[in-house]
């Protein structure tokens, strides 16, 4: 299973984080930079993306795995 990536806020930057790293993959000047950039890399390791919105909870997650449909259980 691949690292989920995470869009935060780095201060008044915006930047990409992947599930259980320290350090920011990259940072950017705008939220929708850091999603194009997340949605690639989330894309390429059948991850999920997942928003931070401006006021610091997460608004929306975005999965590009193998998810199951319909869901188990």
């Amino acid at each position: 299973m691949s690292k989920n990536q995470y869009v935060v806020r780095n201060g008044g930057k915006w930047g990409v984080r992947g599930e259980g790293n320290e350090r920011l993959t990259r940072s950017f000047e705008t939220q929708r930079e850091a999603i194009d950039h997340g949605r690639d890399i989330a894309r390429n390791q059948g991850s999920e993306l997942r928003i931070q919105g401006r006021n610091g909870q997460f608004r929306e997650a975005w999965s590009y795995g193998n998810d199951p449909y319909p869901p188990k259980g």
